[in-house]
């Protein structure tokens, strides 16, 4: 049995050192030291042996299978640096060629209108609040003094997941969880950003758009009158879409405030002469506007009697639009790079 060991083992050195390739030499390894392998299968055949005989064999055995693996390893490195060297001559790059230049956007102009207006309100006093886009009939229609049935649902009663919830149809139902959080019942400045859900789709209106809202309640000694809201609205306007806007209040309706106002700015295109931005009224619709209803004080937690407010809210969609000459509201949620790259440059114009 020594003789088939020696046989064995010169036999295996030598297949060894003639592989070429990593797959042959696997084949050599699998051949003698494998599960069904030549110095296996001797191993198995050591039952036939003598007592003494026994460890003599199966320690020469190990020691060929020992010596044999050392050869196979060193030999399986050298081939795999081998074989880095080739392809790294075969796939050299040519450095000095042109790259491809890869194809990149900007900052979405909505995400740009959402900072700015943030960075305008926090230097005012205000602080940023979010709320959860899956929200509730209570704190989207209910707390915003808009009971089930009430006709003004009809223009908002869209995206519903259950009985109870819904996607947000407008980033008031904050407002309402802001007022509810302030267990002190102190004064409130805050705004809220965020996308909202409703069934509308052509080129200046989508089923998922950005809102902005903005609440102010404070005590009724300190007199938070129209006169501010107006202040406030014209500080917006002015800071994003042109500094030497005017603007124009109309008396209008929604169930949270009250007085309501539909807010107009003056035509920043033609200047407030007629254009066919402005349909040649020299007015541009931008937001709505009003005083807190003393009801959606009162179910949120202050007392009517002693606190007043008002709230504003506006499209972010629209107001990027008109920041930056987009003429289909679709374009914002499209993904295409040949439009997104070019807001960099139109902020620094």
């Amino acid at each position: 049995m020594k003789e088939q060991i020696s046989k064995i083992k010169e036999s295996a050195i030598q297949e060894i050192e003639t592989a070429n390739d990593l797959t042959q030499l696997n084949d050599v390894r699998v051949k003698y030291l494998g599960k069904k392998g030549e110095l296996t299968a001797l191993l198995r055949g050591m039952k036939d042996l003598s007592a003494e005989e026994r460890p003599i064999i199966g320690s020469l055995v190990n020691d060929v299978k020992e010596e044999l693996e050392n050869l196979i390893q060193k030999n399986e490195e050298e081939l795999k640096k081998a074989e880095i060297n080739k392809k790294l001559e075969e796939e050299k790059i040519d450095i000095t060629l042109p790259s491809t230049k890869i194809r990149r956007g900007s900052k979405h102009p909505v995400n740009r209108i959402i900072e700015e207006l943030e960075d305008l309100f926090v230097s005012m006093g205000y602080d940023v609040c979010s709320g959860p886009e899956l929200e509730t009939d209570e704190y989207c229609f209910e707390r915003l003094n808009l009971p089930k049935g009430h006709p003004a649902r009809d223009m908002q009663d869209s995206f519903y997941i259950t009985d109870e919830y819904l996607l947000r149809t407008q980033t008031s139902a904050v407002q309402a969880r802001t007022m509810v959080a302030n267990k002190e019942k102190t004064p409130i400045r805050e705004i809220t950003a965020g996308k909202t859900y409703r069934r509308e789709d052509d080129a200046t209106h989508s089923h998922q758009f950005g809102q902005i809202e903005g609440l102010v309640i404070d005590y009724k000694e300190n007199h938070v009158s129209l006169a501010d809201l107006k202040g406030t609205l014209e500080v917006l306007v002015r800071t994003i879409i042109d500094k030497n806007s005017n603007l124009r209040f109309r008396p209008s309706y929604f169930p949270f405030t009250e007085p309501s106002y539909e807010v107009d700015v003056s035509c920043f295109k033609c200047g407030g002469k007629g254009c066919n931005l402005c349909k040649q009224t020299g007015w541009i619709e931008v937001l709505g506007c009003g005083m807190v209803h003393p009801n959606v004080l009162k179910m949120n937690g202050y007392d009517p009697e002693k606190f007043g407010g008002f709230a504003f809210g506006t499209g972010l969609d629209r107001l990027a639009m008109f920041k930056y000459g987009i003429p289909d509201m679709r374009y914002l949620y499209a993904n295409d790079v040949r439009f997104l790259k070019q807001f960099d440059r139109k902020d620094v114009d």
